[in-house]
């Protein structure tokens, strides 16, 4: 049964494709579009032939098939039979638009002009094809060669309603709306096409030369007393007739009122003697430029304006180029490609396996019913992708409810169906390969991909199904969440993200906070503490196991956190990136506290045991970082191998959006970690499901290995070095040993009193009801409650609980800072 309707549905399809195949090519859209542009010339050709032989072929329009008859028309008897059906039976005169619009319309098709533009064409085409027959027909006395029999009809049913004089008033109207809507032609654009007479004066005025810019009676005195002074000087030299002669053209020139370009051209028609004028004019115009040229002027310099920081950084950048953060460690090299070990990657496709799965997979579905149209497998590293398209009317949740059938019928360990998937008009069905082939962290650090993005924390975590290396950025993700059973891949997940940043970052650019409460997972990198990693001060390892000093660096970095906001604050950027360009730039001043930031990546290996053993001191740090840190370049990689609820609360999950999950033992878990079930049928050894936001992709954790990192770190190791690790500011927690300092009152924090009467009239000695109520750091929360102690308003610290207050009311408070004043 599956199989008829198969045949069934598929042949439409095919003659439908093949058809569109068909219109589409190009051969034939140029074959039909010459074909209607010739038509329009073979029409247009037999209408123009009518009207000069349509009294001598009346005869013939009925002996279509009598050879022996010859029409007079160009194009014999079939020009004069369709001419005779336009024209006289059709549309008269107005019938010549039909081949226009034909000739245009195979243009369109031959150019590939849109199929819109011929519609719209057609539309106004036949519009004005009835509008101008009635037109023709209203004039025309009814005349029906000239406007059609359609022309005549029209007239003949509408003067009887409307009368001569309105059908003028709806012609004229038609015509008028045709134009408007056709060419946009609007009261204000007709008026813009006839210029006011201010613009007349303008161009009037504007056509004058610099010479011209005085009126032109101005010009003719001024002439007429510059020859009148001349003839005075040269009177006893020339005759008077010489002097009446000019005067007299100029009185000429004054009653004509030409412009001054055709004076000039009457001035080289008169004698001699008038050119001698001009040249004598020419010579006194140059003796008053030379007057004007010794003229001095008085030059006011004015002062200079003082210049702004942006081009202060623009010529220090020009001197000194930008700022290089990696100079300091200038010679240091990135790790080369062959310290990590070379697998053999090539995947070999087993023909006889993938036929058998195909199989399996299409006598599952048939038992149940169910048609599959089209079947495609993609082979990966370790898993198989086979999309299925099934037949039209098949619900998609019936196949998804086969998941254990299917993997019943093909014995194999891991099946997922993925339906529908994102994108795409096909369900998967993910199989494990009978031979999974490892990928190697050398194919991925070497890979194309990873090696020219432009990406600022590039992580290549292995390959996909269909065996494209997959990178990622950390900045952009921006926290991480990893999660799997024991065993599964997480620390060689940890140890690819590192590896990764290693081979493309340089040290200047990233800092790393490792956390291993496991104490030999992370144990290698400390060869690389003076490059890469970040830890407080007067600490002896840079890798942190200890639970306490967890607490202090978590807190730390909040306070980093807060130091690095309030630089960019005053830089008035809004992301580490803007701020280090500027940096670069030279646009913030060292002296000011600025300074080139690294991003730093904090990577705790098992939050679980933290959370067991600090609980709330260290969850609440890592929710504020993961909220706040992103922008200032912090970013966080959690892993566990407990996904529960208790574990990756609410709060954490909702900052992570970027989760890896590798194979875990219940749905419950993949949800958990997810929100999505999937990650229970993964197959191990580094098979993970990576999500970042809705979309789930299945990835090949690349394999780097112990050894290989050793040789990494020691590469890196036996270099060049910073003097020390990157610095986190100092942390003073509650059990600080800074009592001894504060005993001193001139030392006391100014709003001891203050916070000394929050704290007893709350009966609640702690750091964050003082955070809280006076709107303080953590740091400086932590002093007062130091020098509290020391005044013996609260007792000394015990634990995860509030300390003791010792002062029961404010007036006992008042009688103990009076003692102290006395003493």
């Amino acid at each position: 049964m599956p199989k008829k309707t198969n045949t069934k549905t598929t042949k439409p399809n095919q003659r439908k494709e093949k058809f569109q195949e068909f219109v589409q090519n190009r051969q034939t859209q140029t074959v039909v579009g010459l074909f209607i542009a010739l038509l329009g010339i073979f029409l247009f050709t037999s209408f123009i032939s009518f009207f000069f032989s349509w009294q001598q072929d009346q005869s013939t329009l009925s002996q279509l098939g009598d050879k022996t008859v010859v029409a007079k028309n160009l194009l014999g008897k079939v020009g004069a039979n369709i001419s005779h059906f336009f024209i006289y039976n059709g549309f008269g005169v107005a019938a010549l638009l039909i081949p226009i619009l034909l000739f245009f319309t195979g243009v369109y098709i031959l150019l590939k002009i849109p199929v819109k533009k011929i519609v719209k064409s057609w539309n106004w085409g036949i519009l004005g094809l009835i509008w101008t027959a009635t037109t023709l027909g209203f004039l025309s006395s009814k005349n029906a060669l000239i406007a059609g029999v359609v022309g005549v009809e029209l007239n003949n049913f509408l003067i009887p309603y409307l009368a001569p004089f309105g059908l003028i008033i709806i012609l004229i109207f038609g015509y008028i709306s045709y134009l408007v809507i056709r060419f946009k032609i609007t009261p204000e654009k007709i008026k813009s096409w006839f210029p006011k007479k201010e613009d007349l004066k303008n161009i009037k005025s504007d056509l004058v030369t610099d010479e011209e810019e005085t009126p032109k009676t101005k010009k003719q005195t001024i002439e007429k007393e510059v020859l009148l002074k001349k003839e005075d000087e040269t009177i006893s030299e020339k005759t008077n007739t010489v002097v009446t002669e000019k005067i007299i053209s100029l009185d000429e020139f004054e009653e004509t009122e030409k412009p001054l370009s055709s004076f000039e051209l009457n001035v080289k028609d008169v004698s001699p003697t008038i050119q001698n004028h001009s040249s004598i004019k020419k010579e006194e115009q140059q003796k008053e430029q030379k007057k004007t040229e010794d003229l001095k002027i008085a030059v006011e310099t004015s002062k200079k304006e003082e210049t702004s920081t942006s081009n202060l950084s623009d010529k220090l950048v020009k001197d000194f180029g930008e700022f290089d953060p990696t100079l300091d460690l200038g010679n240091f090299k990135f790790p080369t490609l062959n310290l990590l070990r070379e697998f053999d990657e090539s995947i070999s496709v087993d023909a006889e396996e993938l036929e058998a799965n195909k199989n399996r997979i299409v006598d599952t579905l048939s038992n149940y019913k169910i048609g599959i149209a089209q079947i495609k497998a993609t082979v990966g590293p370790t898993i198989t992708l086979y999309e299925i398209v099934p037949d039209a009317g098949i619900r998609i949740s019936k196949i998804k409810n086969l998941e254990d059938d299917i993997a019943l019928s093909l014995s194999a360990l891991g099946i997922r169906i993925i339906a529908p998937i994102p994108g795409k008009g096909t369900i998967g069905i993910e199989v494990p390969n009978k031979k999974s082939n490892i990928v190697s962290m050398n194919s991925a650090i070497a890979s194309k991909k990873f090696q020219e993005s432009k990406m600022e924390l590039p992580i290549a975590l292995g390959k996909t199904i269909s065996n494209e290396t997959f990178v990622f950025d950390l900045a952009k993700a921006p926290h991480m969440l990893m999660a799997g059973a024991t065993g599964q891949g997480k620390s060689v997940g940890l140890n690819a993200v590192l590896t990764s940043l290693l081979y493309k970052k340089h040290p200047a650019e990233v800092k790393f906070v490792l956390v291993d409460p496991k104490k030999v997972e992370l144990t290698l990198f400390n060869k690389i503490e003076r490059h890469y990693l970040a830890k407080l001060p007067d600490t002896d390892d840079a890798i942190i196991t200890d639970t306490t000093k967890v607490v202090h660096t978590l807190n730390s970095l909040c306070i980093e956190m807060d130091n690095r906001y309030d630089l960019l604050k005053n830089a008035m950027v809004r992301n580490i990136k803007e701020y280090n360009d500027k940096f670069k730039a030279r646009k913030l001043n060292p002296n000011d506290g600025h300074m080139f930031l690294p991003y730093i990546v904090l990577v705790i290996d098992e939050f679980a045991d933290l959370i067991m053993t600090a609980g709330k001191e260290v969850e609440t740090p890592i929710a504020r970082l993961a909220q706040l840190a992103r922008a200032i370049g912090i970013h966080l990689i959690v892993a566990t191998q407990r996904p529960s609820v208790n574990v990756i609360t609410g709060i954490i999950k909702a900052n992570f959006p970027t989760r890896v999950a590798f194979r875990v033992t219940s749905k419950i878990d993949s949800r958990t970690i997810l929100d999505a079930p999937g990650a229970d049928q993964l197959i191990g050894r580094g098979d993970l499901l990576y999500s970042s936001g809705n979309d789930l992709t299945r990835v090949q954790c690349a394999f780097v290995d112990t050894p290989e990192v050793e040789k990494i770190t020691d590469f890196i190791g036996s270099q060049r070095a910073y003097p020390e690790a990157y610095q986190l500011p100092e942390y003073v927690g509650e059990e600080g040993n800074g009592t001894e300092l504060d005993i001193d009152i001139s030392d006391r924090d100014k709003l001891f009193n203050q916070a000394a009467e929050t704290i007893v009239i709350a009966q609640q000695g702690s750091a964050s009801l003082l955070q809280r109520k006076l709107k303080l750091g953590y740091n400086r929360a932590g002093r007062l409650i130091d020098q509290l102690e020391a005044a013996g308003i609260v007792g000394p610290f015990e634990g995860s609980k509030a300390r003791q207050v010792l002062v029961t009311d404010l007036t006992a408070l008042e009688q103990l800072l009076a003692n102290e004043k006395n003493n």
